[in-house]
């Protein structure tokens, strides 16, 4: 893409009008928060239990004594050999938040259909430390439509993203994110969910590159992440 070089001063009236949309999506952005936050609730009345490395917990016990429990969804099947790619992304950038999360009342979960000692193998080898459960034997990824079995994959057409889609787009796995509520009396509500981009904000490294002079540089969507442990050599010094 060629750029005009201009004067500073053009530049600063051609960024200006960039800020004034910035400030539009801001505050479309905060309006839109504050209508996710209006979103009705729909109480859990299924009992869920989870493999965890200090034993079956429920998805109550999964909050960890707070108020706020979040669920990345992690695309990593049963009879996977290394969690999604993408999926690997967002993860690596999910430890720093957790203090902060932890200290505002919210839980940070990541939840996976494949057996816990595939998950604690895959976290050890990408160095993570978040907390990371198997929802294995269990009906929780497929309730929450981001697992999809033989018969549904079969049919055609899959539940995702609140819509039907074409089967073949969709694989035994997708991602997403799911907040749920435990209130005084310990009843769960799912209050929220989010599918295929609507995550991506948890992304840093793409929120940095959209700021960068060459954006995020990509063809198709994310093709150029890896697995932080499967990069060539060092970092590249120039990209084409």
């Amino acid at each position: 893409m060629e750029h005009p070089v201009v004067s500073r001063e053009e530049w600063l009236e051609a960024r200006r009008a960039i800020l004034l949309k910035e400030k539009e999506a801001t505050h479309l952005r905060d309006r839109l928060n504050a209508e996710r936050m209006a979103l009705p609730w729909v109480k859990v009345d299924k009992d869920y239990v989870f493999d965890t490395p200090s034993g079956p917990k429920t998805l109550a016990a999964l909050f960890d004594g707070r108020s706020q429990l979040m669920i990345y969804h992690f695309m990593l099947g049963p009879d996977w050999q290394a969690g999604c790619t993408g999926c690997s992304f967002i993860a690596d950038h999910l430890d720093g938040t957790l203090p902060h999360l932890n200290h505002h009342d919210v839980t940070l979960v990541a939840v996976s259909r494949a057996p816990l000692e595939k998950i604690e193998a895959y976290k050890r080898r990408m160095g993570w430390h978040f907390p990371w459960v198997s929802s294995f034997g269990t009906d929780f990824n497929r309730d929450y439509h981001v697992s999809f079995d033989p018969e549904e994959l079969a049919s055609g057409k899959v539940f995702y993203n609140f819509t039907a889609m074409p089967a073949e787009d969709a694989g035994t796995e997708l991602p997403g994110l799911s907040a749920f509520y435990r209130d005084a009396d310990g009843t769960v509500f799912h209050t929220y969910s989010s599918y295929a981009r609507g995550p991506e904000e948890l992304i840093g490294t793409l929120m940095i590159l959209d700021r960068a002079p060459k954006g995020r540089n990509e063809r198709t969507t994310m093709d150029f992440v890896r697995r932080h442990d499967e990069y060539d050599g060092k970092p590249r010094a120039a990209a084409s």
